[in-house]
């Protein structure tokens, strides 16, 4: 393939047991879902997850491929409570390290500014401290109003040994563009690991991207980037606004299945282990 493509079997190719993988989107929105489906069909384990969660850490926790998820939320946004995660955080089948969506955010970005931590007032006076001891706080070297040195939250950055994202459009050469309102923390995930990549919903020419809106929108570019899996409708169930909405039909089936014993292994049995991405996408499309 030229320039940084490959597929998304490539990019799980690049991934090992126990690694720290951030995956992008928030909640049911922009998930780079056809690559979390690959890593489902394959041997992977023991993979600690960072992420604003949604589907991908409940599919992962299910499949049997997650140690640890490093999380703000874990969502299907229209329905509050992603259902495979809860059971395997019920369980005890994952550990859990729950983090302020702010601090999330100062963790990839000490991570992503290669400093060992950020400061912050989240987190004061809550439980955090107590149910993660391995937060630490420090006081201020510098003081503040009325002289005094305040004492502030600690976020260790968060380090990622790999980093999985969806766009709108990207070049073959990783330059990726978002057409929805919202970036969320994408960019900060790639800039937080050691191996990035990216799908989309179709790579255009270079030129294409500027056509499409604003240089601003494109928040991801080539220096963040190691490969762009070209994935339509790879976001699926999730949304990728302007391109589609979320798919609720198929999230409350989703959900739904996880109310039966059996019901994961009749879904992976149905969505995953029995199509590859071309055929998942046909078959959603009826």
């Amino acid at each position: 393939m030229s320039g940084k493509r490959m597929s998304e079997a490539d990019v799980v190719s690049r991934l090992a047991d126990g690694m720290t993988v951030g995956i992008g989107g928030w909640g049911s929105r922009r998930k780079p879902m056809s690559v979390v489906r690959e890593i489902c069909r394959s041997p992977l384990r023991d993979l600690t997850v960072v992420s604003y969660g949604g589907p991908d850490v409940g599919m992962l926790c299910a499949a049997g491929k997650v140690r640890e998820v490093v999380f703000a939320f874990v969502s299907l946004d229209t329905i509050p409570l992603e259902p495979y995660f809860r059971r395997a955080r019920e369980s005890g089948a994952v550990a859990a390290r729950q983090m302020d969506e702010g601090m999330m955010l100062l963790g990839l970005q000490a991570a992503a500014w290669r400093v060992p931590f950020l400061p912050t007032r989240a987190g004061l006076g809550s439980d955090l401290l107590r149910i993660d001891p391995g937060l630490r706080t420090v006081t201020s070297p510098y003081p503040g109003p009325g002289g005094t040195h305040e004492e502030l939250v600690a976020v260790p950055a968060l380090h990622l040994d790999a980093a999985i994202v969806h766009v709108n459009q990207a070049d073959e050469h990783g330059n990726g563009q978002l057409l929805g309102p919202d970036p969320y923390f994408d960019d900060l995930f790639l800039e937080a690991a050691e191996r990035r990549f990216v799908s989309c919903e179709r790579i255009v020419p270079t030129a294409g991207l500027t056509a499409s809106g604003p240089v601003q929108s494109i928040r991801v570019t080539s220096l963040m980037v190691d490969g762009v899996v070209e994935a339509p409708g790879g976001a699926h169930p999730t949304s990728c606004v302007p391109d589609y909405p979320r798919d609720e039909a198929f999230q409350r089936d989703y959900a739904a299945s996880a109310k039966d014993p059996d019901g994961w292994a009749r879904f992976r049995k149905e969505w995953i282990d029995g199509l590859d991405e071309r055929a998942y996408q046909e078959r959603v499309q009826r």
